[in-house]
């Protein structure tokens, strides 16, 4: 992967390759602007001004890029990301105006997942220029959280289990002055039984934990953040078919997610309390893997039935967010976020792109949608039925893990996590699939950032400095 810190640049009159970026109703007058010879190029590569396409023409003693926009007076994060891939190596600026809102997709455009790959292409970065340097640092910020979800989502389970994630969240606590506390072992069974219960197949070389990071001020709001670091899910013993299995090293994606919107705070230095929760296990099949059936113990002392153990990531976040629920320093949190890969009916509902946003307040549910609009990462609220919960009555414990029928399996998983969190706490639910099966500009087949940049905008609002 290129450098991101030089991929934006501030511009300072350095030679560079002008892009102009048209769309339909301005194409007419750039073409009028143009010399004969140079309209003549732009005919002959058949330029339109649609959506990511371009074309090269002669600009005096170099040569000029003609790009096509939706809205040229209104950039999307994505509209120059095609360039940034396709491009040469070298410098750019737009012509007439800012790159504003495209520069994230310049740099995430750049992204190349090679760890594994013994003949990675070795890029020549594209440049791109800004005559607004303050934007820089924000910008490269949100690409490097974007890119971190990615990273991490890619890797293979066997070189990304529950240890890894563990010494992502030690770095960040020694790169921003965060204290991370470790709970595996006997002392995970006693405060974290469920995180517990679904690891424990995995035996010692994936050995589950619950790994938490504390930062901040401990006047200041506490935020609560957790990820579901299920880092590869077999099914349990109700086994997934293996097309289904192909995939589940994304498992961890809500893990990655928050680890990455963690960074964003730290980073920014975002007056709150944080506190971080990642529950890491690895869902796995061994002579003590728990059954359908068992009932389980969890930190809340709500016993739980095991309808199904390929519902896994409800029960281990279901303790994650008791913890977070009781706070510290005798603050309650004021707000709850977790990221999770739940739930294949949240797919079948809203497909690929579209998290599933649950939240208790309206005006948090509005927040996030509302940063999901200004930051190009659009979430779908789904509802907190009441009505369902019902079909999460067990006849000899207090809940069940699955929902019987078959029906609204992302309502009543959130449903099921609802049951966890205090009352009265204000808390939303990500059910992302933190993957794109194709690529689209910006943004990679792959693993891949879903809802975070809607969080993240949404937590800058709420918490503005001064």
């Amino acid at each position: 992967m290129s450098d991101k810190n030089a991929l934006i640049q501030p511009d300072r009159g350095q030679k560079a390759t002008a892009i102009h970026l048209v769309d339909k109703d301005g194409l007419e007058a750039f073409l009028k602007d143009r010399t004969p010879a140079q309209r003549a190029t732009l005919e002959a590569q058949k330029f339109a001004a649609d959506g990511y396409t371009h074309a090269v023409f002669p600009d005096g003693e170099g040569w000029a890029v003609a790009a096509g926009v939706a809205n040229a007076a209104s950039l999307s994060s994505w509209c120059m990301a095609r360039l940034a891939d396709v491009l040469p190596g070298g410098t750019y600026r737009r012509a007439g105006g800012e790159p504003g809102a495209a520069m994230l997709g310049w740099i995430t455009g750049q992204y190349r997942f090679d760890r594994y790959k013994s003949d990675a292409a070795d890029d020549a970065p594209r440049i791109l220029l800004t005559g607004e340097p303050r934007a820089i640092d924000a910008t490269i910020a949100e690409a490097e959280a974007i890119e971190l979800v990615r990273d991490l989502v890619n890797t293979p389970a066997e070189d990304m289990g529950p240890g890894q994630l563990e010494a992502e969240a030690e770095a960040l606590g020694k790169a921003f002055g965060g204290q991370v506390r470790i709970t595996r072992g006997d002392l995970l069974e006693r405060e974290f039984p469920m995180v517990q219960m679904v690891g424990r197949a995995a035996g010692r070389a994936h050995a589950p934990r619950m790994i938490e990071l504390e930062w901040g001020d401990a006047k200041n709001p506490r935020l609560a953040i957790i990820g579901k670091g299920v880092c590869f899910d077999s099914g349990g013993l109700d086994i997934k078919p293996s097309s289904a299995m192909l995939l589940m090293k994304k498992d961890m994606g809500g893990a990655a997610h928050a680890l990455a919107l963690a960074r964003l705070v730290m980073g920014a230095q975002l007056p709150v309390r944080l506190h971080l929760l990642v529950p890491a296990v690895e869902n796995a099949v061994a002579g003590n893997a728990f059954r359908p059936g068992d009932v389980l113990k969890s930190r809340a002392g709500i016993s739980v039935e095991v309808g199904n153990t390929d519902a896994e990531g409800r029960l281990v976040l279901a303790d994650a967010l008791t913890r977070a629920g009781e706070g510290a320093d005798g603050k309650l949190p004021d707000l709850v976020i977790d990221f999770a890969t739940l739930t294949g009916a949240a797919r079948v509902a809203l497909g690929p792109d579209l998290p599933a946003l649950f939240a208790r307040e309206d005006a948090t549910a509005q927040a996030l949608l509302d940063g999901g609009a200004a930051a190009d990462d659009p979430c779908w609220r789904l509802p907190l039925f009441d009505g369902y919960r019902e079909m999460l009555k067990s006849d000899i414990a207090d809940i069940n893990n699955a929902g019987s029928g078959g029906f609204a399996g992302a309502v009543t998983a959130a449903l099921f996590m609802d049951r966890f969190v205090p009352k009265g706490i204000d808390w939303a639910h990500f059910d992302t699939f933190a993957w794109r099966p194709a690529a689209k500009p910006g943004r990679p087949k792959g693993g891949d950032a879903l809802g975070l940049r809607a969080a993240w905008h949404m937590l800058q609002r709420r918490y503005a400095k001064g």
